[in-house]
């Protein structure tokens, strides 16, 4: 039986990182080719990008994309080359958006790119990996996506809905040689998270969040949820009833 902390080895192995141009995507191409990967950076910014390929060096690849838009996505994919060990999805977007004051464009934007933005890819990815018979995914979810939260309509369900198709991947390719793993990330300090008005607690820096990172995805457990003390904060609030969960957040 297989440890759950196996160590996977990331020399010379290619990885697709889509959401590359800040925050932890940006942390994670650059940890990631430290330790030999050859990384293919996607995002909508070129100059982002073109600014972290030189920091990386010969071991990346610019691939502009725009994950809302398929022509974007179909035209980035086939720019790949014909072997691809990993594909990391990060792209997201957020505002804070109450209920009572429905953004309509905001909040279907955050379901677009969140979590249709990673179908759009995936789409792609995994006929590719069930076709060359390997591959590893890796999804970005939330400590936001175990329960909704407020004033984070469209930010919530597009996570919570990634972190269920995470699982859903996971069981669907076992049997396809296709390891699935799952990053729940607490606060990360990123223009996105700038947005939030509410008082953070526990924030990491994307070099840090990329660490944890970088160390869940070379274990071959399946999800991984940081930093730790806010996520088991999380996981308690997660199982309040919730007569109790919703006197509190209302």
């Amino acid at each position: 039986m297989r440890s759950k902390f196996l160590m996977r080895d990331f020399q010379s192995k290619t990885y697709w990182i889509v959401g590359a141009s800040e925050g932890l995507g940006r942390s994670l191409a650059l940890q990631l080719a430290e330790i030999g990967a050859q990384v293919i950076i996607s995002a909508r910014n070129v100059e982002r990008l073109i600014e972290l390929s030189e920091e990386i060096g010969p071991n990346s690849l610019v691939l502009p994309m725009d994950v809302s838009d398929e022509s974007s996505v179909r035209k980035a994919f086939s720019k790949l080359p014909k072997t691809l060990d990993g594909f990391v999805f990060i792209s997201g977007v957020y505002w804070h958006i109450n209920a009572s004051s429905w953004d309509r464009e905001k909040a279907e934007e955050m379901i677009d790119v969140n979590l249709v933005g990673a179908m759009r890819c995936l789409g792609h990815v995994v006929p590719k990996f069930t076709g060359q018979g390997f591959g590893h995914i890796v999804l970005t979810g939330s400590i936001a996506g175990y329960r909704g939260l407020p004033g984070s309509v469209g930010y919530c369900a597009s996570k919570a809905g990634l972190m269920s198709l995470a699982e859903t991947l996971k069981i669907d390719l076992a049997k396809d040689n296709i390891d699935v793993q799952l990053l729940n990330p607490g606060y990360i300090k990123t223009r996105l998270t700038d947005k939030n008005p509410y008082k953070k607690i526990y924030v990491m820096t994307p070099e840090r969040a990329a660490k944890f990172s970088v160390m869940h995805m070379k274990s071959t457990r399946f999800q991984s949820s940081f930093p730790r003390v806010f996520s088991i904060i999380s996981k308690i609030i997660k199982n309040f009833p919730d007569w109790l969960y919703f006197k509190i957040f209302s």
